[in-house]
């Protein structure tokens, strides 16, 4: 029932191009995390050389697994990209799990989570858009605590924040239904949009935003003050789980554990290869626009980074009266870019901002809406998913089924309010898949040295293993400090094996 690994699919229209497929890349990381979470890495690494080894790290990481996938998205180029190279190297059930996860979690918790980001700044130029603002209010879920995990604790009903969710996700939805070239239309002037955006941001903060108490408090003589608290024996308190001991780390553990931030802003690059059956020479673009779309964007957070440094002290106050008192953070709920642009144009620079990010949230929303319904496509014309969902619509030749459902879900979540929780759990389920896929890399050229392979793996054998080492290291690091962070997504995935299971009986009997 599987379609064959080395014929493209021939029912999707090849319209992407180098341009497209780059921008799929850096639209689909570039979201809302990048202007927030650097507030949560700080108050954990508490050092301005950790904050940007950290951002680092995450580069290393994400570029080193683009040059894997490059790889395996030159060998097949097909639409569904990561469910199929894991269904072809490792089996049937674990692309089934992957896709199985894509859909309950990390694809549409992702989109819900954007899409939400995007209603809470609109909320800035419309006051009227609020949390609090309840159109139709269910009830409250209280909280529930499963050891160091607390589930519940959230509110069910529409408000006008999560309606203005609802709209983004159905627009989206629509978009992508017209025509792959007209959801990457959008995407790439929404992704050009946004990177000019980060640039603006890079040139306000160099310039107009050049601060010397900031510089002089993060860097100091000979940059005395980036490097403290840096060493390889600093010690580093972090809580375990969720009001749990506080313990000293060392310095690599400090590192994967911040990662969950840093990772979650730079994930959902591998996007593009959902995509593969409608790229253009997909042996030479994809793996192009992966190694271009994650650099480009990595260089942009790091010096980001750098820019928050320069306008603001690391080192803050949570009850400071001031933005600079408070610095990076504790910057008002975590918004560290806001509070960066305030601090150079004053009251003006929170409309600056939320203007950015609003063009960013809503190309972030339509790189993954288009993206990660090709995958659904693709597990359905294996037979794992509705037969509905991979039938294509007779003009635009698009997966229609598959954008509604997935749209239908990610409004449910919207509602819900769950998603937050959702996304808590994402980046250890996406590095799971991510080591799996990575570890595929090496399955296949054992199984399949003579398949064809326009583009090999730069680095092979050492830089995937390398990733592979890295990766499980900080899964293990999560699983033993960050339990609320990593059981329930390792128990969402698992969940996954009996819904095959009868899926797959199922689709026999059929």
């Amino acid at each position: 029932m599987q379609t064959p690994p080395e014929a493209p699919d021939k029912q999707l229209i090849k319209s992407l191009g180098l341009f497209s497929a780059t921008a799929i890349v850096m639209g689909s990381m570039i979201g809302s995390g990048i202007f927030i979470v650097s507030a949560d890495i700080g108050r954990g690494v508490d050092s301005p050389a950790l904050l940007i080894g950290a951002w680092i790290l995450t580069a290393l990481m994400t570029i080193v697994g683009a040059l894997s996938y490059g790889e395996l998205a030159a060998m097949m180029p097909q639409a569904g990209g990561q469910y199929v190279y894991l269904r072809e190297a490792l089996g049937p059930m674990w692309g089934f799990l992957y896709g199985w996860t894509l859909f309950l979690v990390i694809q549409t918790g992702t989109i819900a989570a954007v899409g939400v980001a995007f209603g809470k700044f609109l909320g800035v130029f419309f006051p009227t858009i609020s949390s609090q603002n309840w159109i139709l209010h269910f009830g409250h879920i209280p909280a529930l605590t499963i050891g160091s995990i607390v589930v519940g604790n959230m509110e069910m009903g529409l408000n006008t924040q999560n309606l203005v969710a609802v709209l983004v996700v159905a627009t989206v939805t629509v978009i992508n239904i017209f025509g792959v070239k007209t959801g990457a239309t959008v995407q790439n002037i929404f992704t050009t949009a946004k990177v000019l955006a980060l640039l603006g941001l890079l040139a306000f903060g160099f310039t107009l935003g050049h601060n010397a108490q900031a510089i002089a408090a993060n860097f100091g003589p000979h940059w005395h003050n980036f490097w403290a608290n840096a060493s390889l024996s600093s010690l580093h308190p972090i809580t375990v789980g969720v009001g749990g001991p506080t313990v000293l780390v060392g310095f690599f553990t400090i590192l994967a554990v911040v990662q969950v931030g840093s990772l979650f802003s730079s994930d959902a690059w591998n996007n593009v290869t959902f995509t593969a059956g409608e790229i253009k020479n997909p042996s030479r673009n994809l793996p192009l626009s992966l190694v271009l779309g994650t650099g480009s964007v990595l260089l942009l957070y790091i010096l980001v980074n750098f820019v928050y440094l320069t306008v603001l002290p690391l080192h803050g106050d949570p009850h400071g009266a001031t933005i600079f008192a408070r610095g990076i953070q504790y910057a008002s709920e975590d918004r560290v870019a806001t509070a960066v642009l305030e601090q150079i144009f004053h009251s003006s620079g929170a409309y600056l901002m939320a203007g950015a990010i609003l063009i960013s949230t809503f190309g972030c929303t339509n790189g993954m809406a288009l993206a990660g319904a090709r995958v659904y496509y693709a597990m359905s014309k294996d037979g794992l998913f509705f037969k509905a969902v991979g039938k294509l619509h007779p003009k635009y030749k698009t997966p229609v089924a598959s954008l509604l459902i997935q749209g239908a879900w990610t409004i449910f979540l919207c509602m819900s309010g769950s998603y937050g929780q959702l996304l808590d759990y994402t980046i250890f389920a996406a590095l799971l898949f991510y080591i799996l896929t990575i570890a595929s890399l090496f399955v296949l050229r054992r199984t399949r040295p003579e398949a064809p392979r326009p583009y090999r793996a730069i680095g092979y054998p050492i830089l995937p293993a390398l990733y592979i080492l890295a990766a499980l290291f900080i899964c293990g690091v999560l699983l033993l400090y960050k339990p609320q962070y990593t059981w329930p997504g390792l128990v969402i995935v698992l969940m996954g094996i009996p819904v095959y299971l009868v899926w797959t009986r199922m689709s026999a009997r059929a």
